[in-house]
């Protein structure tokens, strides 16, 4: 068998895969079989390589990324191991920008399938070639051809299915590989075993040959030249086989599936295999983003890391030209080059295209970041997915308040799909994310790597309240104590306005009642009022009219008629009927359509008003469902939603407008705001 040349230099790809796919063990096996591993995980959720944070062990999964590093038959591969929870995906959008190819770890379990749907839309996107390894075959009591059909209606590629099943008394023992038409029989502690076709008892002939065909019949879509072999009845040799497949691959026109079992060792050796020879080398990834040939450092930022002793560290995949220790790239010195393998680092002088390394120090650079001799050179960004939860920080020591903000800088550095902001309306510091476990993790990295003691909680609604009603009000402030008095005299009309006007102050003082001197003091008074209405929240829709007024000689000043302003306004609104009001989100709830109607039903429990349904552009068999919500019912939407559509459903919202609450609700919560 002739295949083609494979030296393309070092090749990094990405396990990606929903939680529990069995991509870390894939990742240990891969490892234990090119022998840089000399022990193996024992299938009990102990790990050898990898999810070694505090964290990640707490929650017996993945939550950070993993990097590793091997040779197999003379070929450099580097594996970036991404966190399988849908509140992690930004750590594969941003690692996605660097690597060559993907495998999409799955379990045998059609009904999994609609939680890969986002990976494969990016994957698509980004034109990235990617295989499937479909894992725990051991274990598989399903159809793999309906795997497969599944996998094919939500693909914008076709999946051909590069190996059958051997099946025996209702177990998995091996597979047929349909180019080579050969057997393998998984054999404990060995790759497996081959053995010819005809060789093999009990063996589905009629089956292997329908399934081969089904093969070459898609690799023919791209090969008219095939295409007439199978019109003509003529059978392909092997290595045009293997050519096509290689070659479409490589330019992202089919998706290869491969099975196997990453704890029981099958199938691993011929998924290496296949990337060895499938997967393109980084100058096919160039031409693929548009990185022009030249001999200059091109290289960009997949991950930041910041370690407690070796400070700052820029993962970054190398496309062109050649890094020295010591260089300054985009006015930064780098202060070190790394290989990264799991915990072990491997210190370098210098790193070339292809290479995936960790540089030190680089203390202004950003995940994502372009990195190039040329300042002109701006590679596309990852998508940032928005965020849909939030939590509410508080430090149980405020002259630790400072630090805090320096260790959330360096958190959001290294998942940057995390977000802190001051909200000015709750005076609240909030911490934004994917989801519930995302945020407390990182508020748990906050305690355990900075050693904060923080305390979270729901944050609070930004209510307000209006007028439904207008008054004149006639306030006058006196006070003498000996010496200059202070005295200021005002009559103001108020009056509501339209929902979301917001505020607006005129004057019409005539003949000099009170000095032009002091109207914006009555204005600085009543804004300072509104601050705190009679309900508790921030006043606003209202219009206030400055009509007449008196003023002292003597006693007059800027903080007397600013006083008179604020007695003026705490007099008048109880008597303007004050109501509550709270904010409503314009939401667009992104689900596979098969969850519509839960999903509607969800949205009326949650006071929700559906506004219209779409399909989602550019998904298949997904809808984006348009409503309004008020934001008190969205804390925990996310987790709701995740719950129903097997984690695969979210959304994106903004503010809208503010709307009255009435009844019992508005007094519970004007009741718990006391």
């Amino acid at each position: 068998m002739t295949q083609k040349d494979n030296n393309v230099g070092p090749r990094a790809i990405a396990l990606l895969g929903p939680y529990q796919s069995g991509k870390t063990s894939l990742l240990e096996r891969i490892l234990y079989t090119t022998g840089e591993l000399n022990r193996k995980s024992v299938g009990n959720g102990a790990r050898v390589f990898g999810d070694t944070s505090p964290e990640a062990r707490k929650q017996s999964m993945g939550i950070d990324l993993n990097v590793a590093t091997t040779e197999f038959m003379g070929d450099r591969l580097y594996f970036l191991d991404c966190p399988g929870s849908l509140e992690y995906i930004q750590e594969s959008y941003n690692v996605l920008q660097g690597v060559d190819a993907a495998i999409i770890v799955l379990e045998p379990d059609p009904a999994k399938i609609q939680s890969i749907t986002s990976l494969l839309h990016i994957l698509d996107q980004e034109n990235i070639p990617h295989m499937f390894f479909i894992n725990k075959i051991d274990k598989a009591s399903g159809n793999i051809e309906e795997l497969i059909e599944r996998l094919n209606h939500i693909s914008e590629h076709p999946v051909i299915l590069r190996q059958v099943p051997i099946m025996k008394a209702d177990h998995v023992t091996g597979y047929v590989d349909l180019a080579s038409e050969r057997a393998f029989i998984y054999e404990q502690g060995h790759k497996s075993r081959m053995v010819e076709l005809s060789d093999l008892e009990g063996a589905d002939k009629d089956h292997v040959d329908l399934a081969r065909y089904s093969m070459l019949e898609t690799l023919a879509d791209f090969d008219d030249h095939l295409m007439e072999e199978l019109l003509e009845d003529i059978v392909p040799p092997r290595d045009e086989i293997y050519e096509d497949i290689s070659k479409d691959t490589a330019s992202n026109l089919i998706i290869p599936a491969f099975i196997g079992s990453a704890t029981g060792e099958g199938g691993v050796y011929r998924l290496l295999k296949a990337i060895r020879h499938d997967v393109p080398g980084i100058k096919a990834t160039c031409v693929r983003r548009n990185i022009k040939g030249n001999t200059k450092m091109v290289a960009q930022v997949l991950k930041t890391f910041h370690t407690n002793h070796g400070g700052k560290r820029s993962l970054v995949r190398i496309f062109s030209g050649k890094i020295t220790d010591g260089d300054t790239v985009c006015d930064q010195r780098v202060s070190g080059i790394m290989e990264m393998n799991g915990e072990n680092i491997i210190k370098k002088d210098y790193a070339v295209a292809g290479d995936l390394v960790a540089l030190g120090r680089l203390e202004n650079i950003k995940t994502a970041d372009s990195l190039s001799e040329n300042s002109s050179i701006n590679l596309n960004r990852p998508q940032l997915v928005p965020a849909v939860y939030e939590l509410a920080l508080n430090i149980d020591n405020p002259n630790e308040e400072v630090r805090l903000m320096g260790c959330l800088k360096k958190i959001c550095d290294e998942d940057p799909s995390i977000r802190f902001e001051q909200n000015s309306e709750t005076n609240e510091l909030i911490l934004k994310g994917q989801g519930e476990m995302q945020l407390k993790n990182a508020v748990e990295r906050l305690k355990q790597k900075y050693n904060l003691c923080l305390q979270t909680k729901k944050p609070l609604v930004p209510y307000k309240e209006t007028i439904s009603q207008t008054t004149t009000q006639h306030t006058r402030f006196k006070k003498q104590s000996g010496g200059h008095g202070q005295y200021g005299d005002v009559v103001l009309e108020v009056q509501p306005l339209h929902r979301g006007e917001g505020f607006y102050f005129e004057e019409k003082i005539h003949g000099g009642a009170i000095p032009r001197q002091y109207i914006p003091s009555v204005e600085h008074g009543i804004r300072d009022y509104l601050v705190r209405g009679p309900l508790g929240f921030p006043v606003v829709d209202i219009a206030v009219r400055l009509k007449d007024g008196k003023y002292h000689a003597v006693d007059s000043s800027d903080m007397a008629f600013q006083i008179a302003g604020r007695m003026a306004m705490s007099e008048a609104l109880p008597d303007c009927t004050p109501v509550l009001l709270e904010p409503i989100m314009q939401v667009h709830i992104l689900v596979p359509n098969i969850y519509t109607n839960k999903i509607t039903g969800m949205i009326s429990q949650r006071r929700g008003q559906i506004l219209g349904y779409d399909g989602r552009t550019g998904w298949t068999d997904w809808d984006d469902i348009e409503c309004q919500m008020p934001k008190s019912s969205m804390h925990d939407l996310i987790i709701e939603l995740r719950s129903i559509t097997s984690g695969s459903g979210t959304y994106i919202s903004q503010f809208d407008h503010m709307q009255e609450l009435t009844g019992k609700l508005a007094d519970k919560i004007l009741e718990q705001h006391i």
